[in-house]
């Protein structure tokens, strides 16, 4: 295979990763947003004009601006650490010993092959060592790596190294179940299947509390 092309089509339908974490360059956020903005913004004007379309016309003259405003300060926000929640610990002063569920969490991502979305829901488990999280703050984490080009696998292990990390116990459950517009809107074009991918920690690696959680994420 000489093709380099050919080579990054394999990667792409084959679905692979290339790393644990999201590929960024020592350099990532020496640039301001506005900077970053401004020059997708005229890169996003040559794609379009490449493409043919005019962009004299109203519906289209704005384009530039809002892909480079969505891209950084929307749909890749994720990516600068500036933007990671900060998470406040609480005492378990209600003594509450067993998993504590937060299910169908929203997920919104973009495939980092074609940027196009994934779309889905993470659940996610932990049974606290003795401190808890408010509960939007695991929301807010999912959303926060879910903000990235990613892959799923990625996605599914960062989220439970973060909610690990940020609740101090090792006994966490994600589940991420999530459609891949680069599966049914390109190439195969199958619209009925999604992805499930998952990682147990800690007491959730006990086939009985991995079996309950699954069944009451998914019931």
């Amino acid at each position: 295979m000489n093709n380099p092309l050919e080579t990054l089509d394999i990667i792409d339908d084959e679905h692979i990763g290339t790393s644990l974490e999201t590929p960024l360059r020592a350099d990532a956020f020496t640039m301001t947003d506005d900077l970053k903005i401004e020059l997708i913004q005229n890169h996003v004007k040559e794609i379009m004009h490449i493409l043919g379309l005019d962009l004299t016309d109203d519906s289209l003259s704005g384009t530039p601006y809002r892909v480079a405003k969505m891209y950084v300060k929307e749909a890749f926000s994720g990516l600068n650490p500036a933007n990671k929640p900060d998470v406040k610990l609480f005492e378990n002063k209600y003594r509450y010993n067993e998993m504590l569920i937060e299910k169908n969490i929203t997920l919104f991502s973009y495939c980092e092959h074609h940027f196009v979305p994934i779309i889905g829901k993470v659940h996610v488990a932990y049974i606290s060592s003795g401190q808890v999280i408010g509960l939007s703050k695991i929301n807010r984490l999912v959303q926060y790596y879910a903000k990235r080009p990613q892959v799923q696998e990625r996605l599914t292990n960062q989220v439970a190294e973060a909610l690990k990390e940020a609740l101090q116990t090792n006994h966490v459950a994600v589940l991420v179940d999530a459609v891949h517009l680069c599966v049914s809107s390109r190439g195969i074009g199958d619209t009925n299947s999604s992805t499930i991918t998952a990682s147990y920690s800690g007491r959730f690696r006990d086939e009985k509390l991995k079996s309950e959680f699954i069944a009451l994420v998914t019931g």
